[in-house]
């Protein structure tokens, strides 16, 4: 069986590190063609490193300020020669990215089912996220097998008239990742990081996301200054993204701010092990709001939508937008009252056992083996 998997961002190479190291595990079976596409670069480099991963081939599409059109026309034009070189059996990807989205039209194109890893999330607003939404519904248009994390994903394709026998629910691969790495002791580099760790209780900030961008960012900066300041006892760690449109709202906002703690992005293993010593996780990320749980730590999701509700609805996490005012409510709660925050973060994860890569493996094989 020839597999050809495609990556390019760091979340979806994490998702996809398991699968790919459980196709490893057959080398007779399977001619395993690795491509990363190079998205997003210098965090992709990271999880390839972490994970062992050994692309046979790297697009280096990435460039200052690329466009949405760039990146997938760069990415059809490299997988083109690639697929036409070994003629895979299948073509598997990931997720929401661009690089999806391009790589399941590319399959397309070339008339090779296309397996789609976390198929069905939805949040039904064709631009929230952006553009996100919209390239996991048309990579569900082209896609030949749907490898759905939960019974609403599964639900969610069948409402747009998949084909059941296509779609098969196994739980999301981040899991599995996140557990091998969570497992490994780890000690962070940076020395004052590791004293704001040892005196502080952790709440951890991520925000990135393009409908986020400028003021909304501005309202999460607004709250977490009112944070730290009415809760002292508390310390903020903010991995600053590299987008420059990030960073020109969030380094002018913390100027002088104490107990906040701005660092750079961190690579895949420091960060799930900043997610292990967080109380708190104020995040705008997906793939966040599915390996906390794992962790027993509750997420505050800074988005009006989410295409992952069954966290909302286990109650591991709560959907609050990026209104300065109900985060700063929100957090309050969740310090204030030990039984609201107890219930978040003793509840079971929703989103998997960490065996997805094995079930999704033994799909590919009876489908394509």
């Amino acid at each position: 069986m020839k597999v050809l998997t495609v990556c390019g961002t760091r979340p979806d190479t994490i998702k996809m590190a398991p699968i790919i190291n459980e196709l490893k595990k057959y080398p007779r079976e399977v001619e395993l063609i690795e491509v990363v596409t190079g998205q997003h670069k210098e965090m992709l480099d990271q999880v390839v490193k972490a994970f062992a991963l050994t692309p046979m081939y790297n697009l280096n599409i990435m460039s200052s300020k690329q466009t949405l059109s760039s990146i997938t026309a760069k990415i059809l034009t490299g997988l083109e020669e690639i697929i036409q070189k070994h003629e895979p059996n299948v073509i598997i990807a990931q997720g929401d990215t661009s690089t999806t989205f391009a790589a399941s039209l590319s399959a397309f194109y070339h008339k090779i089912p296309f397996a789609h890893i976390e198929a069905g999330l939805r949040t039904n607003n064709k631009y929230d996220p952006f553009p996100e939404e919209m390239n996991r519904r048309i990579t569900s248009l082209l896609a030949d097998v749907h490898f759905a994390p939960t019974e609403i994903n599964r639900d969610n394709l069948l409402k747009e008239g998949v084909d059941p026998s296509s779609i098969f629910i196994t739980g999301n691969t981040v899991i599995d990742a996140l557990l091998y790495i969570a497992g490994q002791d780890y000690k962070f580099e940076d020395e004052k990081l590791n004293d704001f760790i040892k005196n502080k209780k952790i709440i951890l900030l991520t925000t990135h996301r393009r409908e986020n961008w400028g003021e909304p960012m501005r309202d999460i900066c607004k709250a977490v200054k009112r944070i730290v300041k009415d809760f002292p006892e508390y310390g903020v760690v903010f991995p600053v993204h590299k987008n420059p449109i990030v960073r020109e709202v969030v380094f002018p906002e913390f100027e002088g701010v104490e107990n906040v703690y701005l660092t750079e992005p961190f690579d895949y293993v420091p960060f799930v092990h900043i997610q292990k010593e967080s109380h708190l996780i104020l995040t705008d990320s997906g793939g966040v709001q599915e390996e906390a749980p794992s962790l027993g730590v509750p997420v505050i999701v800074l988005r009006k939508t989410t295409e992952r509700p069954e966290g909302v609805s286990a109650g591991n996490s709560k959907l609050v937008g990026t209104d300065p005012e109900l985060i700063y409510k929100t957090v309050k709660e969740l310090t204030e009252n030990k039984e609201a925050y107890d219930k978040m973060s003793q509840t079971a994860n929703p989103y998997g056992d960490g065996k997805s890569a094995e079930e999704t493996i033994k799909v590919l094989f009876e489908r394509y083996g």
